[in-house]
């Protein structure tokens, strides 16, 4: 049986809602908001004084900042709404595309505080991630009650900057209606006017009420509506609502709200509605209540939310899943989290089927071909709710739900039945471009620290670990700084893991720069036993991407043939060394030419010393450059951000290969670029275009460092002495 109390009875009795915006936003701030007046808490709780239910984690509490994904499930005119808080800061996009996943529609959170510039960056951004998956969405604004906020000036930013290049499809449902003015001068926003119901709300109560209280500018309502009709007339299946309605025809109102609900759910239409907190047990803040009537009657249901999954036995073309409870299961892990106590707890969203307590699954994950394939058993199914887990006897299609202990499963992974495995494909994660090396701070904190990375990586897929072995590094890959300060918090917290920062190395190449020769000469006596082997060799450039070749011009015996392999062996072995500064050795051709042995102390050891003094030695005599990796980058920004940009790359040593235009107003930039200029290229490029540019990044080929960066990296390196 189902628990009503947290559960719900059908999926046409869900609504889940991601709250996406910039940091600072309010979003946070507006679950609570939305929580107080639905009656789920009776008490706001507040991010400064780490009580809000979103940000229950430690580091969030400490930093007054989101860092990951939660769930704030309400109940509203009998429908459940999972409220889905996400990070707005940059650095944790992952979250936020696995809300959007989890989600069937979107509050967009904007600061009316903020002004152009706080919409104009991080918010176009965000609002692009939401459009790239096809996500409806409603604008909310927030601070209005802040004395900077100005609700026309923003909506007109929003029209501009959101709405595709036309503000007829960004129009505010309600305006602002403002009390006494303080002695700042600041007129506080105390209830609002609907523009379609031409009616009055008053919240300076902390409780919705009616009032018969005209606006002050009954003109400029007058005109808000009429906009506010075409608006949404333009968005009418029915092609004759416009011609009728400019011939002076009433449009009945249950015709514009049923147009209005459907643009919604086509997200092709995206209302402006604004909220702000109540202070105080069981108020309800001002436009949190027709937030949620819009919520509960106007965004789209579970089964209005088309995913696809494939067969992983037959391998048949993705098929549609059924929103329903009594169909087979289907469910996608979106976020993944350690306790202490109870160990792995993923939350799920549910597409299909039911989901039961004790029940076994199948775990697929990132693919038929590299992913992995497991079966485990479920322990509990509980309803998330902030911090904390409510029971549930089952989950059914369309809710989202925290399960436990299954140790196989990582954030990304399809839970479907085990008679018929199916795979869901996952959401595109970013590539995690800002590498930072670390090392364990003691032996104790070595023994832990690799299996301590891979449970932070397996929660969250925007980190990536790589054990460098060119370098001899263990890099952090992560989005920026913020997300990688985030990871080593927990690793100390949660892990009990101490690693220190050291500065991230390239793996440079040592190659000849010309033709010269070398000679290997090791001959001891000791104990009885001696050692003697003596070889000559030449050495000089090869092709590029040749690695070392190995030619035998030995005449006459003078180094027997069975020692020839080992003269190869030593060579080989000093040139993965490095001959001067401790970098490998490649593109070179090494001719053995000569040598010596001895009819009793020459043996494969002795030989194989010898070959790796001779390249030591011809290293010596010749002259060695050093080789750099260089990237291939595209990057994608905003026209506006171009010549900063170009201006930026060329200061990294960048070769621009060329520009184009490219989606959205913005340019591909490609350029050939050395890797060591792009440790710190994430951060900088976010800053410099108001984390709106992004860019990929790819191994191309090495090129000869310039002697002067050469000579410094010489002076730092360590020179291997075999």
């Amino acid at each position: 049986m189902v628990d009503r109390a947290n559960g719900a009875p059908r999926p046409v009795d869900i609504r889940n809602v991601v709250l996406v915006g910039g940091s600072g936003a309010g979003k946070t701030t507006l679950v609570d908001a939305l929580a107080l007046a639905s009656g789920a808490v009776n008490r706001v709780g507040r991010v400064e004084d780490g009580t809000s239910l979103s940000d229950y984690d430690e580091i969030e509490q400490h930093r007054h900042r989101s860092v990951q994904l939660s769930v704030v499930p309400v109940r509203w005119g009998g429908v459940k709404v999972n409220l889905i808080d996400t990070p707005g800061y940059a650095d944790f996009v992952g979250e936020l595309r696995a809300g959007l996943r989890a989600a069937d529609a979107a509050l967009f959170v904007v600061s009316a505080a903020d002004g152009v510039e706080g919409v104009g960056g991080v918010s176009r951004a965000l609002w692009e991630e939401c459009a790239r998956v096809g996500m409806p969405r409603a604008i909310v604004l927030t601070h209005l009650d802040t004395a900077r906020a100005d609700f026309d000036e923003m909506t007109r930013t929003c029209q501009a900057l959101l709405g595709g290049g036309s503000a007829e499809n960004v129009l505010p449902l309600h305006l602002p209606v403002y009390g006494t003015a303080a002695a700042d001068g600041h007129r506080p926003a105390v209830g609002l006017v609907e523009l379609l119901e031409q009616r009055v709300a008053d919240y300076s109560t902390g409780e919705r009420r009616w009032v018969p209280d005209s606006p002050d500018d009954p003109a400029s309502v007058e005109r808000a509506r009429e906009r506010l009709i075409e608006g949404i007339i333009a968005e009418s299946e029915d092609e004759t609502l416009m011609d009728r309605y400019l011939a002076g025809e009433a449009v009945e109102l249950g015709a514009l709200v049923a147009d209005l609900e459907r643009a919604v759910t086509r997200g092709s239409f995206h209302p402006v509605l604004f909220a702000a907190p109540a202070t105080g047990e069981g108020r309800q803040g001002l436009g949190t209540v027709e937030l949620l009537d819009l919520v509960t009657a106007g965004f789209p249901t579970p089964s209005e939310h088309p995913v696809s999954a494939v067969h992983l036995t037959n391998g048949s073309t993705p098929v549609a899943l059924r929103c329903d409870p009594a169909a087979e299961l289907a469910a996608e892990v979106i976020r993944t989290s350690s306790d202490p106590y109870v160990g792995r707890i993923s939350l799920v969203r549910v597409f299909s089927g039911t989901l039961h307590a004790d029940d076994t699954v199948h775990i697929c994950g990132h693919g038929p071909v590299t992913g992995h394939d497991a079966e485990d058993r479920i322990g509990g199914v509980t309803a998330p709710f902030g911090r904390e887990q409510r029971p549930l006897d089952e989950a059914i299609a369309g809710d989202i739900a925290y399960v436990t202990k299954l140790g196989h499963a990582e954030t990304g992974d399809t839970l479907s039945g085990t008679g018929a495995p199916l795979l869901i494909e996952p959401w595109r994660m970013p590539d995690p471009l800002l590498p930072t090396a670390v090392r364990a701070h003691s032996k104790a904190d070595e023994d832990k620290l690799s299996q301590s990375l891979a449970r932070l990586v397996a929660e969250d897929p925007a980190l990536r670990v790589e054990n460098n072995e060119r370098t001899g590094q263990l890099v952090l890959w992560s989005l920026g700084e913020a997300q990688r300060d985030v990871a080593l918090e927990r690793l100390r917290s949660r892990f009990g893991v101490s690693v220190d920062i050291e500065e991230y190395r390239v793996a440079l190449r040592e190659t000849f720069a010309g033709k010269t020769t070398g000679r290997g000469r090791h001959v001891k006596q000791s104990g009885g036993h001696g050692q003697y082997a003596v070889c000559e060799i030449e050495v000089e450039p090869a092709p590029e991407g040749a690695g070392i070749e190995f030619v035998d011009k030995v005449i006459g015996g003078a180094v027997p043939r069975q020692f020839i392999g080992s003269v190869e062996k030593g060579v080989r072995a000093q040139a993965a060394r490095g001959v001067t500064a401790g970098y490998p050795l490649v593109d070179v051709r090494v001719t053995l030419v000569d040598g010596k042995a001895h009819s009793v102390d020459s043996s494969d050891a002795a030989f194989q010393t010898a070959g790796a003094l001779a390249l030591r030695d011809a290293a010596v005599q010749g002259r060695i450059d050093l080789l750099e990796p260089i990237a291939q980058v595209d990057v994608r920004v905003p026209d506006e951000h171009l010549g900063s940009a170009l201006s930026d790359l060329s200061v990294r040593r960048a070769r621009i290969l060329g520009t184009e235009p490219a989606e959205s107003g913005r340019t591909l930039i490609r350029a050939e670029v050395p890797e060591s200029e792009l440790a710190r290229y994430a951060v900088d490029l976010r800053s410099l275009t108001h984390g709106i540019a992004h860019f990929t990044r790819k191994y191309l080929r090495h090129d000869r460092l310039p002697t002067q960066l050469a000579e410094k990296a010489r002076a730092g390196a360590t020179v291997a002495t075999g």
